[in-house]
């Protein structure tokens, strides 16, 4: 990859540090943000060659930063990554100028592959002629973190819509998600 410089964005602390890190012991150049008007004065301040955005983040969305990345730097590759995807969105970022989508979770593998895959945009589809269907684990963990979203990250509120008790959605909660 000829470019080592990468601008990560996303609102959740946890998940921006650890794939930063990751990102970091595979050679790059890695500077976080966690909006968009943070990630958009970094990117004024030096020109990233590559971007991974959120989708859904407090404020403007990740397809606003997109939108914005790409009128300051045409030339930047941006990988778009949530868990709260639709093939509406996906069809959006390719639209708007990302490189690829890809849903959470999602690893520096699984980004550095992104990037690697050209600079033709990726089909926001899966090749296969037949769709397949996430796990149950994988829909419950989307369907909660769904929720949670909702709720502005409240708990409390967030097990009250789900019928949980507070201590079992945590414990739901500290779990890695599912892979499919």
């Amino acid at each position: 990859m000829p470019e080592p410089d990468l601008l990560l964005v996303d609102d959740d602390r946890v998940l921006r540090e650890r794939l930063a890190r990751a990102l970091r012991e595979r050679g790059l150049d890695v500077r976080t943000a966690a909006g968009c008007d943070d990630a958009l004065a970094r990117a004024r301040e030096r020109a990233p060659g590559r971007a991974v955005v959120d989708l859904r983040m407090p404020g403007r969305s990740g397809l606003d930063l997109v939108r914005e990345l790409r009128e300051i730097h045409p030339a930047i590759r941006i990988v778009v990554l949530t868990g709260y995807g639709s093939i509406a969105t996906a069809v959006e970022a390719i639209r708007l100028g990302a490189v690829h989508y890809l849903q959470k979770p999602a690893d520096a593998d699984d980004v550095l592959a992104a990037f690697s895959r050209g600079n033709e945009p990726t089909s926001p589809t899966p090749e296969t002629s037949e769709p397949t269907a996430p796990s149950l684990a994988r829909a419950e963990w989307e369907h909660i973190n769904r929720v949670l979203a909702d709720c502005d990250g409240n708990v409390s509120e967030a097990a009250r819509r789900l019928g949980l008790h507070r201590r079992s959605l945590q414990r739901k909660l500290s779990k890695l998600p599912p892979r499919s």
